[in-house]
């Protein structure tokens, strides 16, 4: 892998969703690669199992509604973990919880709801591309 290859990861368990986020990201950035996890323990694997030749990648969107282990539970083993917890982390989530939005607007985490509309979706990917400028 190339290291100035920069990499997202998505975390989703609708195969539909990341399909739409790879599709609309090869079109806003091409040059960023998306990896995806089907849940929080695969993301988890995904993560520790990253060698030095393999940076981590330069951000990380989070689905909050998935088996295994949850968005919210994915996010605190995440910052709970020092090599880890610096990395750039937007939330993607069809969930409107109102108690889910105060925390990550607390923790300073960008909140997307799924939006339906792929005009708006573009406008979200793109935000997100900027962050791994």
């Amino acid at each position: 892998m190339n290291t100035e290859e920069k990499t997202i990861l998505h975390i989703d368990d609708d195969a539909d969703d990341r399909e739409l986020l790879r599709d609309v990201m090869q079109k806003i950035a091409p040059d960023l690669k998306v990896t995806f996890a089907e849940n929080g323990l695969q993301a988890l694997e995904v993560l520790n199992d990253t060698k030095e030749t393999n940076p981590l990648p330069c951000l990380i969107v989070l689905d909050l509604n998935m088996p295994f282990l949850n968005g919210r539970q994915t996010y605190e083993r995440i910052k709970a973990d020092p090599r880890l917890k610096n990395i750039p982390l937007v939330i993607l989530s069809s969930g409107e919880n109102p108690s889910d939005k105060f925390l990550f607007s607390k923790e300073g985490i960008e909140y997307f709801t799924k939006p339906v509309e792929f005009s708006v979706m573009e406008d979200i990917v793109s935000h997100m591309a900027n962050l791994c400028a």
